[in-house]
């Protein structure tokens, strides 16, 4: 709870409204009403009122301070509608269409941040990634300068040792399969951004390998030594404070003792708080492992080069994972421009 507790006190200055397209899951209601509760801002939760309102008496939680929106009987309907359809013009989409997708909640959350009328969206809980960041890419798409679109996890372990005072950034966990030295070096900047700005202390990336400084040969291991170069060569160009070196295996990334054996050069191994992983396989297996294994806090997925805040949460996070994202998301909306300049300018379709 260290490192939550912080970003609570930090929202809490600043207090943001998050929309949550799924207004009738139990765990959503939950972290509504304690978002609220924490004075973190307005909660916005998406869906036929009187089933929220009944799911909510369930589960005996008070929405005094949560708004309810049901997408079918909202007055902005017309607009949204008529802007989803300039950006799906090219696609031949016609205005029946395009207001029967705006009724769905994910897409209309996604039009609400898109429309400056909420701050960030958190989905997922009962839904497929899938359905979480089509809305996004098709409404929010990319932030301005960015070219690419990824994800992290934040871990929170108890040994605070490990990270940064035992809090891990690790990507990309959820959104690119496959990704190129380009993407690659793009996600280490990315996400060392969102922990420069929740943390306040310079990160430490670590690319990640099953090599440590050549000590094998593959050309997937060419790929993260080429990425390493570029992260670091982009890092001194947006003047980006922080340290990067790659690749390295976990256990040099991250325990002092193996470091100092392997890498006793590094400024980054055996203290690493950025891990990157060379592909989705990796990060996503990774990520569950520690969640479950090491029983560590988990919060994500956080979308990382969105033009607006957004998180995709895993169907298995509880309410306190769904309230903690909603929390980092809110923090990423105080004053966005810094993480991503000129984003948040541009409405949908424009």
């Amino acid at each position: 709870m260290r490192f939550i507790g912080s970003v609570y006190e930090k929202l809490q200055r600043h207090p943001k409204r998050i929309v949550f397209p799924e207004g009738t899951e139990p765990r959503v209601i939950q972290a509504a009403r304690q978002f609220y509760s924490l004075r973190l801002g307005a909660p916005i939760l998406l869906g036929d009122r009187t089933r929220i309102k009944t799911a909510a008496e369930r589960l005996n939680v008070p929405l005094e301070g949560v708004r309810i929106i049901n997408p079918m009987e909202s007055e902005e309907m017309e607009v949204f509608a008529k802007r989803y359809g300039l950006l799906r013009r090219f696609k031949g989409l016609d205005e029946r269409e395009a207001m029967e997708t705006m009724q769905k909640p994910n897409y209309f959350g996604a039009m609400m941040v898109a429309m400056h009328q909420a701050d960030g969206v958190v989905s997922g809980a009962n839904q497929a990634t899938s359905s979480v960041l089509r809305p996004l890419f098709q409404i929010i798409k990319a932030a301005p300068r960015s070219k690419t679109t990824s994800s992290c996890m934040i871990m929170e372990v108890e040994d605070s040792r490990f990270g940064e005072n035992g809090v891990l950034f690790l990507a990309d966990c959820g959104v690119i399969p496959e990704p190129t030295v380009d993407q690659l070096a793009d996600i280490a900047l990315d996400t060392a951004r969102l922990a420069l700005k929740l943390l306040g202390a310079r990160p430490r990336i670590a690319m990640l390998s099953y090599s440590t400084k050549g000590s094998a040969t593959h050309p997937s291991i060419g790929k993260v030594q080429a990425a390493t170069a570029l992260a670091q060569k982009k890092a001194g160009e947006q003047e980006l404070d922080c340290e990067i070196d790659g690749e390295l295996q976990a256990d040099a990334a991250l325990v002092p003792e193996i470091a100092q054996r392997k890498v006793p050069e590094s400024k980054v191994a055996g203290c690493a708080s950025v891990l990157v992983f060379p592909d989705l396989n990796s990060g996503n297996i990774g990520s569950r492992l520690l969640q479950h294994v090491a029983r560590a806090n988990a919060y994500g997925q956080i979308l990382l080069g969105l033009d607006r805040p957004a998180a995709d949460v895993s169907r298995g996070s509880n309410a306190h994972d769904v309230l903690g994202v909603a929390a980092i998301v809110g923090v990423q909306a105080i004053d966005y421009r810094h993480l991503y300049p000129g984003s948040g300018e541009r409405l949908p379709g424009e």
